[in-house]
């Protein structure tokens, strides 16, 4: 079976506008990256139902198995309209969910047993929570707000697509992504070999390296960060990484031991530190 791809659609005007982080990005491409699962591409979108649309159909258009999932937009408010938007991106209608209606039944009759008075208006923006696209599904169940996922030819594990409609708020996304969605798609990729080696070079003395291993290993992600130290990181099959990291080793060491590069790496930063376990 072809490899997993992902991709993940953040939703909310309160992103756009700078009012509010999106920690949620970071918090899935590393729980996905666990299982040998990269996000391919990431959209940040406004509550805006054609821009929603626009995204969800651009993504669950790509060949699967894929897992696509939202983030924000299922609460009560008027600008909370990801199920509806969902449904409209997959030409389906939204359905009560009872698991769900019963929650919010249970959220309405407690504020009720507080002395607030909850009228239509209220309760029905309430119910909003409950409409989920049809044939969609509950992911999981452990808090009050469950992931629900609708899949789309068999959904991803087969070799169709699951879109998993997850809240925005980072601790409950973190808590269905992390005791739901990874299941989706546990074991289906290979997990790739990760080595980071850190060093206090400026970056570009290191090219001829980087250059090398792109010829000599090309299955290997080369990635460069700047700080203080350097930072290579190298992901990959195990074998092809090994290479690449002893590579990238020599070039740091022979540096070190010239004139020049003695001289440049005491003005630059601090020596070379290897932060991986491999051998």
């Amino acid at each position: 079976m072809s490899r997993v791809t992902a991709a993940l659609i953040v939703i909310g005007d309160e992103i756009l506008d700078g009012h509010v982080t999106d920690a949620n990005t970071r918090v899935l491409a590393a729980a996905l990256a666990e299982q040998g699962v990269a996000l391919d591409r990431m959209h940040t979108v406004r509550d805006d139902m054609d821009d929603i649309v626009e995204a969800l159909q651009r993504e669950v258009g790509e060949p699967g198995p894929r897992l696509v999932v939202t983030s924000g937009g299922i609460g009560s408010t008027p600008d909370d309209i990801t199920f509806e938007a969902v449904a409209v991106a997959l030409g389906r209608t939204t359905q009560v969910n009872e698991i769900i209606a019963q929650r919010v039944q249970g959220a309405l009759d407690w504020q009720r047993s507080q002395g607030l008075e909850v009228d239509d208006v209220v309760a029905t923006a309430m119910m909003r929570m409950a409409a989920i696209p049809a044939g969609a599904r509950l992911l999981e169940l452990s808090g009050w707000v469950p992931g629900v996922v609708v899949d789309i030819d068999g959904g991803v594990t087969t070799a169709g697509t699951t879109v998993a409609v997850l809240p925005g708020v980072p601790s409950e996304f973190a808590r269905i992504t992390r005791e739901g969605l990874v299941d989706l798609v546990a074991g289906r990729n290979p997990v790739p070999t990760v080595v980071e080696v850190t060093h206090g070079f400026p970056e570009s003395l290191l090219n001829p390296a980087f250059a090398q291993l792109a010829r000599q290993v090309p299955q290997v992600k080369l990635g460069s960060y700047p700080g203080r130290p350097m930072l290579v990181r190298l992901t990959g099959p195990a074998d092809e990484v090994a290479v690449a990291a002893s590579l990238v080793r020599d070039r740091i060491d022979a540096l070190a031991a010239s004139p020049g590069g003695s001289a440049v790496q005491r003005a630059w930063g601090p020596t070379r530190t290897d932060q991986d376990d491999t051998p």
